[in-house]
C-alpha cells in the first residue's frame, strides 16, 4: 500500500513496515485489540489517516525517542508515549518546526524514496501540546495476544528506549544501535555512558533475533550490540579511526569511529558504527535539554 507521502508492507503477520519521504520507517504492531504505533516518522503528511487505512483496531503511539523523524505523528494524535528524558527534547524547534521537518525530507537525497510530490506547509500539521505518557523499563503494552515490552538504551538521546516483541523474537530499535548510531547531537549521551547502556541491552540479547531500525530496511542481527561494545571500547581506548566529520552543530566536530567500505559497513568488521562529538568521550558532549521551547510556525 502506499500514498503520495508513505508506503507500507508487510513484514510480519502482525507488523506492517511504514516508510516516510525522508526514508525514516515506523512499525505498526496489531494484535488482537489494540495496535501500537512505534515511531511517528517526522509529520509531513497525515501518517494519522494512513494508519487508519491499515487497521481498524484503536492505535496507541510510542516512540523510541524524541527526534524530529521520530515524533512527527505526536501532533496529530495529541499524545504520545515516551521516555520523560526525551520529553523537552521533541518540542526543540529543530526537531518540532515545520521548515525543520520540511527539511529533514528534502536533504535526504538518494536515501529516500522517489517523491510523488512536493510537499508544502499545507502537508504538515504543526507542532502542539500534546499529552506525554512516561514509559520506561520492564512497561509492558498489551495489544491482545501480542505483548511489547520498553527497554531503555541511553546514547543516541538520554530518553532512548527499544521495544521487545518476545513472542515473536523481534526488535523495533529507532536509532538505538545501528549502522551510523549518532552520540553527536543535544540530547546525547557519552560514549562512555553508551557502553553501559549496551552492556544493559546485551542482557536481552538471547530474546531475539533482528531488530528492525528507524532507517534501512533490512533487519540486522542481535550481535549487532557486541559490535557496538566493542566499537565503544576502541573508541574510549583511542584505537578507533576518529575520522572527522562535518557536524550539525557549529563549532564541534563530529568523528566516524570505523572507515567503512562499499558497502557501508565498518572496515574493522561487524555492523554498529558511532558518530561521536569530539569532546564526548567521557562526558555528554551538550547540556542535557531540559527546557520545553516556545513553538513557532515554520
Amino acid at each position: 500500500m502506499k500514498s503520495k507521502f508513505f508506503t507500507a508492507e508487510k513484514i510480519t503477520d502482525r507488523v506492517t513496515r511504514v516508510g516516510g519521504m525522508g526514508g525514516e520507517l515506523c512499525y505498526l504492531v496489531e494484535g488482537d485489540s489494540a495496535a501500537l504505533l512505534i515511531d511517528g516518522l517526522t509529520g509531513v503528511g497525515s501518517l494519522k489517516a494512513f494508519v487508519r487505512e491499515l487497521t481498524e483496531l484503536p492505535v496507541t503511539l510510542a516512540v523510541t525517542h524524541g527526534h524530529i523523524d521520530h515524533v512527527g505523528a505526536a501532533w496529530e494524535y495529541g499524545q504520545v508515549c515516551v521516555h520523560p528524558a526525551d520529553t523537552a527534547l521533541m518540542y526543540e524547534p529543530m526537531h518540532a518546526s515545520v521548515s525543520s521537518r520540511l527539511g529533514f525530507v528534502g536533504s535526504r537525497g538518494g536515501r529516500a524514496p522517489k517523491r510523488e510530490t512536493e510537499p508544502t506547509e499545507a502537508d504538515v500539521p504543526p507542532a502542539r501540546p500534546v499529552k506525554a505518557f512516561p514509559i520506561r523499563e520492564g512497561d509492558v503494552f498489551d495489544l491482545g495476544g501480542v505483548e511489547i515490552e520498553v527497554i531503555e538504551v541511553p546514547g543516541h538521546t538520554e530518553g532512548t528506549v527499544v521495544f521487545l516483541d518476545r513472542a515473536a523474537r523481534i526488535l523495533f530499535s529507532g536509532d538505538a544501535c545501528n549502522l551510523n548510531t549518532l552520540l553527536n547531537l543535544p540530547g546525547s549521551t557519552s560514549v562512555a555512558r553508551y557502553r553501559e547502556s549496551l552492556l544493559h541491552f546485551k542482557a536481552y540479547q538471547d530474546a531475539f533475533d533482528v531488530m528492525y531500525g528507524g532507517h534501512g530496511p533490512v533487519a540486522v542481527p542481535s550481535s549487532i550490540i557486541d559490535d557496538g561494545i566493542a566499537l565503544c571500547d576502541r573508541i574510549l581506548a583511542g584505537e578507533d579511526d576518529a575520522l572527522p566529520v562535518p557536524s550539525m552543530i557549529p563549532e564541534h566536530t563530529g568523528r566516524l569511529a570505523a572507515r567503512r567500505g562499499e558497502d557501508y559497513h565498518p572496515l574493522c568488521g561487524g555492523l554498529c558504527n558511532i558518530v561521536y562529538d569530539e569532546n564526548g568521550v567521557r562526558q555528554p558532549p551538550f547540556p542535557p535539554v531540559t527546557g520545553v521551547a516556545i513553538l513557532k510556525r515554520g
